[in-house]
């Protein structure tokens, strides 16, 4: 990422569920089982600052979120 100023904010997991995000500016990231989730996460844009998580999402993620290289995450409450 070259600058703050072409952050994006993406939101990962069942689209049903972040719906509002997208509506909000969020870059969708369909994923609804474990194997869609770590591929999303493996694609990211590189200008992508903060991801917003479902909690399986979340828990599908476990172990890779840890990376400081890796954007900012949030889990979502359930």
């Amino acid at each position: 990422m070259t600058s703050l100023d072409a952050a994006v904010v993406a939101a990962l997991g069942e689209p049903e569920v972040l719906a509002g995000y997208e509506l909000a500016g969020a870059r969708l990231h369909a994923a609804r089982t474990p194997v869609e989730a770590r591929l999303a996460w493996e694609h990211l844009p590189e200008d992508t600052a903060v991801v917003l998580l479902t909690p399986p999402c979340a828990a599908a993620l476990a172990g890779l979120l840890d990376d400081p290289d890796r954007p900012l995450t949030i889990t979502l409450p359930s």
